[in-house]
């Protein structure tokens, strides 16, 4: 029975640009530990080729995968949400939405919005910093959709070679670089929606992994988020990039397990 009670299911959330490929060294590692893991592909990534991103003008019809896993899960089983980069809002939707199946949700070099502002506001605080066309290092943008708020993100090899990852096994690039695909942060439309609540995305323990050598989302904007909404637990990785899941798996993965028993 305690054997039982100790078994977790973690639910792997990737970034912009990624999808459920991006966990193909934890994903094996966690499952070696004798839990159940789902990486999914939130819409138009992956290998989801049903849609395109500038079909979608929503994060909440991006994260659609995200909640109808959450829906099919029994009333009485908690999971491990974790988030990567831009997935933390995916994670967000989830928490406001079903607070009573989520154990702990572990933001993982993620945004971490809080309840005081509005969902895009650790996203405003990012873009103002980090954002200039230069940062971008010829990534291509495109706006899309009515009046053209939505905003197309496709990572140009620079980008992903020096911003994201720089400390991670070349393979590793050379993957990433064959199977990104548009994304899109939604800033506007999150600008619009209304603050996550207290009682739903609030109620949730939380725990953040620092990754220190971050040259997107920087160790001085997370530990800013961490500041601005503390979260339960913060664990940090040193030596670790953008990409923590290829620069570090087994770390990651061992982070990711110490977090799962702590608040099970």
């Amino acid at each position: 029975m305690s054997e039982e009670k100790r078994k977790q299911h973690f639910v792997l959330v990737h970034g912009m640009c990624h999808g459920a490929w991006c966990w193909y060294k934890v994903k094996p590692l966690l499952e070696a530990s004798g839990h159940r893991v789902t990486a999914l592909d939130l819409a138009a990534c992956g290998i989801d080729t049903t849609r395109s991103i500038t079909e979608i003008s929503t994060c909440e019809e991006y994260s659609k995968p995200l909640m109808q896993l959450m829906t099919s899960l029994p009333n009485d089983e908690k999971v491990v949400l974790v988030g990567h980069s831009f997935g933390g809002l995916s994670l967000a939707i989830a928490m406001d939405k079903f607070p009573d199946k989520i154990s702990v949700s572990v933001f993982v070099t993620a945004f971490m919005p809080d309840t005081k502002h509005s969902p895009s506001f650790v996203e405003d605080k990012f873009a103002i910093s980090n954002m200039t066309p230069e940062g971008w290092m010829g990534t291509e943008l495109e706006t899309y959709g009515s009046e053209n708020s939505g905003l197309s993100v496709l990572f140009s090899t620079d980008f992903m070679k020096h911003r994201l990852y720089q400390l991670c096994p070349i393979e590793d690039l050379e993957l990433g670089l064959l199977l990104k695909r548009p994304g899109s942060l939604f800033i506007n439309e999150l600008s619009r929606m209304k603050n996550f609540s207290d009682k739903g995305y609030g109620s949730v323990p939380r725990a953040y992994i620092v990754c220190k050598e971050d040259n997107i989302i920087s160790e001085e904007h997370q530990r800013w988020m961490i500041d601005n909404y503390p979260a339960d637990l913060v664990i940090e990785m040193e030596e670790t990039d953008h990409m923590p899941m290829f620069c570090k798996p087994q770390l990651l993965s061992d982070h990711l397990l110490e977090i799962a028993e702590k608040f099970s």
